[in-house]
């Protein structure tokens, strides 16, 4: 009997402990496997493409908000930081103004304006005063330009040079090395119109155009594209009517000056003026410009000099020297000379740097365009 109780008590403590371990399995297992499907069997949201878990309603609000404050860019009314917005209440919720900064900066590139488009000054007197006391503090001061050089202009234009073709023989020197090259200078015109290309080429070391087209005018030239072009062009262009000048190397514009030249045009405007009267222009009479290069504008003063004999291969030729000095240490000294037989266009044009290297174009022929 006592065994028979044993038995008993012992059969139904296993009973206990199998009906509890069964029950502890079927509460624990559905949520191990809920967990083991989670991580190795993502769902695949067929709306967006993305992996997503079980349980990844929110995620589609995340990339909404930047979308539409990209788009709409307006002030909002409650703070930025506000983690979970109504979808309704995101066009209203604020970001940080952006056209706020932006106001200043543009004010302040329009201040810079009125800089840049200075008042018309007298150009003949800026570029004196800028290389006698500046650029040349030890030259002599020199004498005062002509008040009446802009009379003779307007009595150039009936006295230009006829359309030429004129040969040049160019030779130079570059660290102690000579070479010689070709140069040729086309001038036309047509009473109203000009067109000048002045090309200096090598058969090795290849060429360098530059071209000047405007009008012609009781002032003389009046350019209205300068180009310069060694591989590829860069060139200014003048916008008269809105008194400036625009660079295609997208350097900033300037002011364009009454008697503006380019660096071309400003040769053949002096061989006008000379032209017209020679006598006028006495040893150290000067002439100013505006001088346009391809991507800037400087102030050039020539000074002339005497008429001189230049020695040539082929003979000896006059010309009425004109010297600009040099304005910068990279900036070659300029030396023309006019010559009275060919209709006072150039016959000698030479550089020369602050090192010593020159170039010297020395005329050779004249034939017809």
């Amino acid at each position: 009997m006592t065994t028979s109780l044993r038995t008993l008590r012992k059969l139904a403590l296993l009973t206990g402990v199998v009906v509890w371990v069964h029950g502890l399995m079927l509460v624990g297992l559905p949520q191990s496997i809920g967990w083991l499907q989670t991580v190795q069997s993502p769902s695949v949201d067929s709306t967006t493409g993305f992996l997503t878990r079980s349980v990844a309603a929110p995620a589609p609000a995340i990339p909404i908000t930047p979308t539409v404050s990209a788009i709409r860019p307006r002030p909002k009314k409650s703070p930025p930081s506000a983690p979970v917005a109504p979808p309704k209440a995101t066009p209203a919720a604020p970001t940080p103004a952006a056209p706020a900064p932006q106001t200043p900066a543009i004010e302040s590139t329009t201040n810079l304006e009125p800089s840049e488009t200075a008042p018309l000054v007298d150009i003949a007197q800026a570029a004196t005063e800028n290389i006698a006391k500046n650029s040349h503090p030890s030259l002599p001061e020199p004498p005062p330009i002509q008040s009446d050089a802009e009379s003779s202009v307007v009595a150039a234009a009936s006295t230009l040079p006829a359309p030429v073709r004129i040969k040049y023989n160019v030779k130079g020197e570059v660290k102690g090395f000579p070479y010689f090259a070709n140069g040729e200078l086309l001038w036309r015109q047509d009473g109203k119109t000009y067109d000048a290309r002045l090309e200096i080429s090598h058969f090795l070391l290849g060429s360098r155009v530059q071209t000047s087209k405007g009008l012609i005018s009781s002032q003389g030239l009046e350019p209205i594209r300068f180009g310069d072009k060694v591989r590829s062009e860069v060139a200014a262009h003048f916008e008269r009517s809105k008194g400036k000048v625009i660079f295609s190397a997208n350097t900033p514009e300037v002011a364009l000056l009454p008697g503006a030249q380019d660096h071309l045009s400003v040769l053949l405007q002096i061989s006008i003026l000379v032209g017209s009267d020679s006598a006028r222009y006495t040893r150290g009479t000067q002439l100013a410009f505006q001088a346009i290069g391809p991507r800037s504008a400087e102030n050039w003063v020539f000074t002339a000099g005497e008429l001189e004999e230049i020695t040539l291969q082929s003979g000896e030729i006059r010309g009425l020297k004109f010297t600009r000095p040099s304005m910068g240490e990279f900036e070659p000294r300029l030396e023309v000379w006019f010559g009275p037989d060919v209709g006072y266009l150039p016959v000698r044009v030479r550089l020369t740097q602050s090192n010593g290297d020159f170039v010297d174009q020395l005329w050779r022929t004249t034939q017809k365009p």
